[in-house]
């Protein structure tokens, strides 16, 4: 087997266990990275900007809606090709983006937050509780109240969290470090956690072959959607982040200091979370605005 077709494959089954990808999904991706693959003779792992645009030249006939979906294929195969440290550069700057809306993150309500959390809750004050369950807390109160990404949060060093430091230092996409705040009750949980964890153990959350697998991270959060009442559909790592994210523009956060926190290298890239802001500006306008007083001379 060739190293593209195991890529391929550690990519897909990455795609259908964190987001939730259905099967038609995952076949159209699978169609389009094995026929660029083809084209590559095997080395799409390995190609670089001019071999992205020999490939982009073949779908010129294409219409956009195809040559966009492509793409978005190809970008997200090397975004995975770098987060799991198979490759060191991102050649998709070279892909075409034609024009096409982007599609809003899935997120989850205030409310339904709430309930994952009474969730946990519940099973910490049982008396039968868990390190499972301590584990978890942890696990959704970085999530959460952090928006780290699943492969940075599964891959934090055991030593991550230390005394009353209010932040972490993330190695995210790239290879790029940045400062993530991190709140008491976030430090709370992973101080109750780390107790459980061998102090010879590299990672915070460690498994037998070495830290805990963002398939079975996904798996957990899923298994806490449903004992909290919530459609397992609706959520994964990914849509905990976008929660994050979305609450915090809400709260009054700038794009700017969002963009900082979510770790993104392009403003465009965070700018996809303006859109949660359209429902408050129309209250606003509606509550506030002077012409919708009956009398403005008050």
């Amino acid at each position: 087997m060739s190293n593209d077709a195991i890529y391929i494959d550690r990519f897909l089954e990455m795609m259908a266990a964190e987001t939730g990808a259905s099967l038609n999904t995952i076949s159209a991706y699978r169609s389009d990275l094995e026929q660029a693959s083809d084209f590559m003779k095997g080395a799409l792992s390995q190609a670089d900007h001019g071999a992205l645009e020999k490939i982009t030249h073949e779908w010129s006939d294409l219409k956009n809606s195809s040559i966009s979906r492509k793409s978005s294929s190809l970008r997200r195969f090397f975004g995975f090709l770098m987060e799991e440290g198979f490759r060191q550069d991102d050649p998709s700057p070279a892909l075409p983006r034609p024009g096409k809306q982007r599609n809003l993150p899935k997120i989850l309500s205030h409310e339904e937050i709430a309930r994952l959390f009474e969730t946990i809750e519940s099973c910490l004050s049982n008396p039968k509780a868990k390190p499972g369950d301590l584990r978890l807390s942890a696990l959704i109160e970085l999530l959460y109240g952090s928006g780290l990404r699943a492969s940075e949060l599964v891959s934090l060093p055991r030593r991550s969290v230390m005394g009353d430091r209010p932040f972490l230092i993330v190695r995210g996409k790239g290879g790029k470090e940045r400062l993530v705040p991190i709140s008491d009750r976030a430090r709370n949980a992973v101080s109750r956690w780390t107790a459980f964890v061998d102090e010879d153990e590299d990672y915070l959350f460690p498994s037998r072959t070495g830290h805990l697998s963002r398939i079975r991270l996904y798996q957990i959060i899923r298994d806490l959607a449903v004992k909290a009442g919530i459609s397992p559909a609706k959520i994964s790592p990914h849509v905990l982040r976008h929660a994050f994210a979305t609450h915090l523009l809400e709260g009054g956060a700038d794009l700017r200091a969002l963009q900082v926190l979510l770790g993104h290298s392009d403003i465009s890239t965070t700018q996809i979370y303006t859109h949660v802001d359209s429902a408050r500006l129309v209250e606003l306008v509606n509550n506030r605005h002077p012409l919708n007083r009956h009398d403005l001379t008050r």
